[in-house]
């Protein structure tokens, strides 16, 4: 792999890293004093919309759109005429968000009513969650122009900026829990605000780094400016391209509305451990390599993209598969570890754990979705990936249908890794069958070394785990350390079987040549 990619991908991990770290210590603090009760069903649900549309519009079908599109700019144009584009897309863009945004708010009992229906048999989860999606509209408009600012910065190779922002989203709602919320007669409201919030702080991170590059938006409503118009009719069939996942998600929180009370929660908190690999290693692969791609395709160099695609799916398999193993084998003991104190308690952990562990199945899937839809949009091809992501909707919608009764909050979380897996299956399909993926020499002694390397961190793990019941019942010191003990040891067992195997560095790299 080139210097550049396997520096910028290191500094979006580590950025990213020490985000998560922060969302973990929110996700704790939150635990501790909301539980996982009827207020942080309706929390989940109030947080989760305006973050829906974030992802499936802002970092989803526009991200997808504007960064090849703005690629091109900055390979074939002028400064100043990238700079009249970026004002355009500032302006059309703002315009469009407020508009959403007002709706959005003056519709917020409709939407939730879409979203959470079995919220309505319960009045007051109902209205909380109303009051708290008007709290939090906003922050789609402000977090969305964050990740138009995000967007610029990544394709001119600025990615710690938009990898560390999300550090402040989660200061905010510790600050907002811990001291804000005990002003209010409903504590949980307080941690509406406190996202609110913290939608105007990671905006204005951001700005001054707009400014040093001479590119701080003045925004023009502009419909007619050709780059616009590219990136809307790019944005239009890539609505459910690489998103998918976020829309599975949300038809997940639909059914486990209708579910018994704490569902919703439960599949929170299991989802943000699930997060945490995939947000650490799965985004950031996907981001460094979008532009590299996009570049790769606006100069023609075909096999340099393919190199480049190679190189995203072995890193996401070393990783994406052994925190998958992790996650299955360990998934209670990981959820006593982190959550549970105060109003978490075992029944809460007990039931996250089923969640968790069908999540786990579709940890690399999830994470493969966004290297190879990467793959068609550099080519600024959204029509594929759209077709693909229908069909998994409609697999998971049909798998959630099969799998919620016989196993409740659980059969939706293994629904929603079935249809990331057969998303994943398609899109390498169609990679592959057009020649625009072909896979170097070596992938099947690779294979063969991975699974011996995961098999032998699976059997330590449920060797070392034991049973739940330890868990929930020894003190938080006991609980940590063991934890940390299991891990580590986890790690060092991982990388000295692949050592063993033959594995070594110079498999994984493309040489700068290759690439050039």
């Amino acid at each position: 792999m080139s210097k550049a990619l396997f520096k910028s991908t290191s500094v979006i991990i580590v950025m990213t890293m020490i985000s998560r770290v922060f969302g973990f210590a929110r996700d704790m603090v939150t635990a501790h004093l909301f539980g996982a009760g009827a207020a942080f069903d309706a929390f989940s649900i109030a947080f989760r919309i305006p973050n829906f549309m974030r992802r499936l519009f802002a970092e989803g079908s526009f991200s997808q759109a504007f960064v090849p599109v703005l690629s091109e700019y900055q390979k074939k144009k002028s400064h100043e005429e990238v700079k009249q584009f970026v004002d355009a897309i500032a302006g059309t863009l703002g315009i469009v968000l407020l508009g959403v945004t007002i709706a959005g708010i003056l519709g917020a009992p409709w939407i939730v009513r879409v979203f959470a229906p079995g919220f309505e048999a319960d009045g007051n989860r109902f209205h909380l969650a109303v009051t708290m999606l008007r709290i939090n509209f906003p922050y789609l408009m402000l977090i969305s122009l964050t990740a138009f600012s995000g967007a610029i910065l990544n394709t001119y190779s600025r990615f710690w900026v938009a990898a560390f922002t999300p550090v402040f989203l989660n200061i905010s709602m510790i600050a907002a829990a811990l001291f804000l919320s005990p002003q209010f007669a409903t504590p949980i409201i307080g941690l509406a605000w406190g996202v609110f919030i913290a939608g105007i702080i990671q905006l204005l991170f951001q700005l001054p780094f707009l400014q040093q590059m001479v590119l701080f938006p003045r925004p023009k409503i502009n419909f007619q400016d050709p780059g616009v118009k590219r990136v809307l009719k790019l944005m239009v069939p890539a609505l459910f391209g690489v998103s998918i996942g976020q829309i599975n998600l949300m038809i997940d929180s639909i059914f486990a509305s209708l579910l018994v009370v704490g569902s919703v929660s439960w599949l929170y908190y299991s989802d943000r451990l699930m997060e945490f690999p995939l947000g650490v290693f799965g985004v950031a692969i996907s981001t460094v390599i979008l532009p590299h791609l996009s570049r790769h395709h606006a100069t023609q160099s075909e096999e340099s993209f393919s190199l480049t695609l190679d190189w995203a799916l072995r890193a996401v398999l070393l990783v994406g598969i052994p925190a998958g193993v992790v996650l299955a084998v360990m998934s209670g003991p990981m959820l006593s570890t982190l959550f549970q104190y105060g109003k978490f308690d075992a029944y809460a952990v007990s039931m996250a754990r089923k969640s968790l562990t069908a999540f786990a199945i579709g940890i690399t899937p999830f994470m493969l979705v966004k290297v190879l839809a990467a793959g068609f949009y550099a080519k600024q091809d959204m029509r594929t990936p759209v077709k693909i992501g229908v069909i998994a909707m409609v697999a998971n919608m049909i798998f959630n249908v099969a799998l919620i009764w016989p196993l409740a909050h659980a059969g939706i979380a293994l629904a929603t890794s079935l249809a990331a897996l057969l998303n994943t299956g398609f899109l390498f399909y169609f990679l592959y069958q057009r020649g625009i993926y072909r896979p170097r020499d070596g992938w099947g002694l690779f294979i063969i070394r991975l699974v011996t390397a995961n098999l032998a961190v699976a059997v330590f793990l449920w060797l070392g785990a034991g049973n739940l019941h330890d868990w929930v019942t020894h003190h938080a010191l006991w609980r940590y350390l063991h934890l940390a003990v299991l891990l580590t040891t986890a790690v060092v067992v991982y990388f000295a079987v692949l050592w063993i195997t033959g594995i070594r560095l110079h498999h994984l790299l493309i040489r700068e040549r290759q690439l050039a």
